[in-house]
């Protein structure tokens, strides 16, 4: 399948699914991520691990680019596209939206909206190394293998147990269960 067929498929796969309903506004913070595709030979996402410091309470977890929305932002879609621009330097006009996978949220009362997006590859990543150590493009093949081989299709597996490793990495807690539904959504389709 070309790079076009896939990326509809996956557009459309996304658009039509049902996604986790916003939690009580009043009980979590709101934020956004952005799950990035990207193109190598085949579909990859692009993933950061946050950067390693004293104290960072997100110190060396694996996650999709995003953050807190703020009051000029002027949704939560424009948060994550800020956030791409800010922690990597990927500006929005070289980003097409394709969707929301709902909400997701946190121990610490974070409410994550996670969109979905493919990068025309269009810019140099220049990350911020205040929040971010490395950047990852792990194939969509990959994962979905994982996904496969530990049991997660067609169930919601415990948070303990949700895991997607890659080289000497671990994709874990909420940004694993944002990839869990992503891959179950695209694979429905």
């Amino acid at each position: 399948m070309d790079q076009a067929a896939c990326f509809e498929k996956i557009q459309t796969a996304i658009q039509s699914a049902d996604h986790p309903l916003p939690p009580d506004p009043e009980r979590y913070q709101p934020t956004s991520v952005m799950a990035l595709f990207l193109f190598n030979s085949d579909p990859a996402l692009l993933f950061i691990q946050k950067a390693d410091r004293e104290g960072y309470p997100w110190r060396n977890q694996m996650a999709f680019p995003g953050g807190h929305v703020d009051e000029k932002d002027a949704s939560p879609e424009g948060t994550a596209l800020r956030e791409l621009k800010e922690e990597m330097g990927i500006v929005p006009a070289n980003v097409k939206v394709m969707g929301s996978l709902g909400h997701f949220q946190t121990l610490n009362n974070k409410d994550i909206q996670a969109f979905t997006g493919i990068w025309n590859r269009n810019d140099e990543i220049d990350f911020d190394t205040e929040e971010i150590s490395r950047v990852f493009e792990i194939p969509f093949a990959h994962l979905a293998t994982v996904h496969h081989e530990k049991g997660y299709a067609g169930r919601t597996p415990n948070i303990m147990e949700l895991t997607y490793p890659y080289e000497d990495v671990v994709i874990w807690g909420v940004t694993a269960k944002i990839l869990h539904h992503l891959i179950e959504v695209v694979e429905s389709s």
